[in-house]
């Protein structure tokens, strides 16, 4: 039997470019159809080929990439837990779509505006929660005040931003009250549903994988990466989509077609994420790194937890989240 290393990465997941076709796989679409008797078994296979270090009999390599597939789409990292559906990053494309094509069409009135801000954080809170270092357990309290602080913030921003635009500038601008909305609350949310990593810190390894400390920097680092990624994941589709639409718009027979508006957004929305996800997920590695000098200077009292342990390394590692 031949000897595989199935946590070895399909692609070089230290250039963009491998990034990039490692989260196209993983965040297929289509892994969302797969039954999750199916994705039992192929978390056993993955299992039971990273304890042996072999191909098993009968089992060809291109099963054991399509096991590894549905195990890294559909199983958290850290914990090993089967993730809930609608929190995975292979269901953005679909969730994000009808979310976000209803969030660009539906911008005029302002309860409108209060119902898709709403939906739209709390599939946002959801995500969050699921793609979370799983070292880092939230309380129910905690959870909540989050999801209603970054829910009261999109809201706030939402409408609060639309009435200074009706005040200030053409109708045309209201178009991208959505994004501003989207683009605050993820500054919000994503910190406050990640707060105890801030609080205490977050886990990290050496280069050989052996858990040496905690960090409030490496949290702080991760968390800004996600946010970054997560704005410019929405951020083609909720900018462009508005100029298209505007456009469209001034031709007579589009204008006639109302009905069909909110689906062509739905579906340029998705031609978008389709691009957008793997790519968002792939502008900084998923496991990220911080110099120890840094964490000597910032926050000495963790640096010296990880002196009692032993030789400190140069580099220390962590898993940011999606």
């Amino acid at each position: 039997m031949a000897q595989i290393d199935i946590d070895k990465p399909l692609w070089d997941l230290k250039t963009f470019a491998g990034r990039f076709m490692h989260f196209l796989w993983v965040t297929d679409a289509r892994t969302c159809f797969t039954p999750e008797e199916e994705l039992h078994k192929a978390k056993e296979l993955v299992l039971k080929v990273r304890q042996d270090k072999l191909l098993p009999p009968n089992v060809s390599i291109e099963e054991i990439h399509h096991a590894k597939k549905l195990y890294e789409s559909a199983f958290h990292p850290d914990s090993g837990e089967l993730q809930n559906i609608f929190g995975r990053m292979s269901f953005q494309m679909p969730g994000g779509m009808a979310i976000t094509g209803a969030m660009l069409q539906f911008y005029r009135t302002n309860t409108a505006v209060i119902f898709w801000q709403w939906v739209n954080q709390s599939f946002n809170a959801l995500v969050n929660y699921t793609n979370r270092n799983a070292n880092s357990s939230l309380t129910t309290t905690q959870l909540g005040v989050s999801y209603v602080t970054a829910t009261s913030s999109a809201l706030v921003a939402a409408v609060g931003y639309k009435g200074y635009l009706m005040r200030t500038a053409s109708p045309f601008f209201q178009r991208y009250v959505p994004f501003v909305a989207v683009a605050v609350a993820n500054c919000i949310n994503i910190p406050l549903m990640r707060q105890n990593e801030l609080i205490y810190g977050i886990d990290l390894q050496d280069e050989n994988g052996n858990n040496v400390g905690k960090s409030r920097v490496a949290a702080a680092k991760g968390i800004s990466q996600v946010i970054f990624s997560r704005i410019a994941m929405c951020a083609p589709g909720m900018l462009i989509l508005p100029i298209i639409m505007e456009k469209l718009e001034t031709y007579k027979s589009f204008k006639r077609l109302s009905f069909l508006h909110a689906p062509f957004q739905v579906m340029v929305v998705g031609c978008f994420l389709t691009a957008m996800v793997p790519t968002a997920c792939a502008l900084f590695p998923q496991t990220a790194s911080l110099s120890t000098s840094t964490m000597r200077l910032l926050e000495p009292e963790f640096y010296k937890e990880m002196e009692k342990k032993g030789t400190v390394p140069e580099k220390v590692y962590f898993n940011k989240g999606l």
